[in-house]
């Protein structure tokens, strides 16, 4: 059990700092095209969009990139969820000295 609590610590770890960026865009890009869209003036903005969606100049990660994100944001909230339920089930130390 120690070594599965372990081995979901190391996935969450390695993959937390991988994820920060494409999160962090999705979420920038995204937010701000709605803003300047809802101002009509979307179209001046488009290179924001495809940011969004993966277009990164001669890289077109279009096809993969929502995927990679969801995949990715997905295994955080588990590993995630999963930490915070082991550290609740923990018995309190404090009633252990009484």
């Amino acid at each position: 059990m120690a070594t599965q609590k372990f081995k979901i610590r190391q996935l969450h770890r390695a993959i937390a700092p991988i994820m920060l960026l494409p999160i962090l865009l999705t979420l920038i890009t995204g937010s701000f095209y709605q803003a300047f869209d809802t101002q009509g003036k979307g179209e001046e903005f488009d290179w924001l969009l495809a940011l969004h969606k993966g277009h990164f100049g001669s890289l077109n990660l279009e096809v993969v990139y929502p995927y990679l994100n969801a995949l990715g944001l997905l295994v955080l909230a588990i590993t995630g969820i999963s930490m915070w339920v082991q550290l609740r089930r923990r018995p309190d130390r404090a009633s252990e000295r009484i």
